[in-house]
């Protein structure tokens, strides 16, 4: 799938530079045993520890709810989903000029992703909340979304690619799941009049949380296993 931007690359520890130790240790005996008990005091490496899930570190605008580094953990030290069924709204930023480019689905320990990739200028808002049914914007048409429940990501400060020169994004409609367990499909619907309109099937009224990632700009929304 198509889905996955950013996955955190291992390193050492913060503040931790186990080659400058043992080149020192070389030159002075005495520092054999300082650069044991560093080694052994240390921080693991990340690139062997429970890591933080695929496009999950951001810089989280004001008003959006960004998981934590834990929330990618496995086993019982996992906490619980921070999210809701309550609509999660945020408004873009006044100069917001954005292209929804493209459109991934993919599974997390726990919860499922859709990522909404966009360009343009400024960043973009959303109003992600369940409806009953799922109408396309400006016809009115009704819009088929397979699962139990719809999820309706609005996203604001939208513009048609002639004015943002990027792409718009162009299927596959529906995108299926990719690997998920909630999530059923993700529906495009269209751009008008400065928003634009995904519907995203889910099994049942799942919690769920949205949030914002920069470079690129992406909106993305999780949504918790059901039971």
């Amino acid at each position: 799938m198509r889905d996955t931007a950013g996955v955190l690359a291992g390193g050492a520890a913060p503040g931790c530079h186990p080659q400058r130790v043992i080149r020192r240790a070389a030159r002075c005996p005495s520092l054999l045993l300082t650069a044991a008990l560093l080694a052994a005091c240390g921080s693991g490496d990340p690139a062997t520890s429970p890591s933080a899930s695929t496009e999950e570190v951001s810089s989280t605008a004001p008003g959006s709810t960004a998981p934590s580094s834990a929330t990618a953990t496995s086993g019982a030290d996992a906490p619980p989903f921070e999210g809701d069924t309550q609509p999660a709204t945020r408004e873009a930023s006044a100069d917001a000029l954005v292209t929804v480019s493209d459109v991934r689905t993919g599974r997390q320990d726990g919860y499922d992703r859709v990522v909404l990739e966009t360009g343009g200028t400024g960043t973009p808002g959303w109003d992600v909340r369940y409806v009953d049914e799922a109408y396309s914007q400006g016809s009115g048409a009704p819009v088929e979304v397979a699962g139990d429940a719809v999820l309706q990501v609005t996203i604001t400060g939208a513009g048609y690619p002639f004015d943002t020169g990027v792409e718009e994004w162009s299927g596959p409609d529906p995108l299926p799941g990719n690997g998920t367990q909630t999530v059923t499909e993700v529906a495009w619907d269209a751009t008008f009049e400065g928003t634009s309109v995904a519907f995203v099937g889910t099994t049942g009224e799942a919690p769920f949380r949205v949030y914002a990632l920069e470079g690129p700009t992406r909106v993305v929304i999780e949504v918790a296993d059901l039971g």
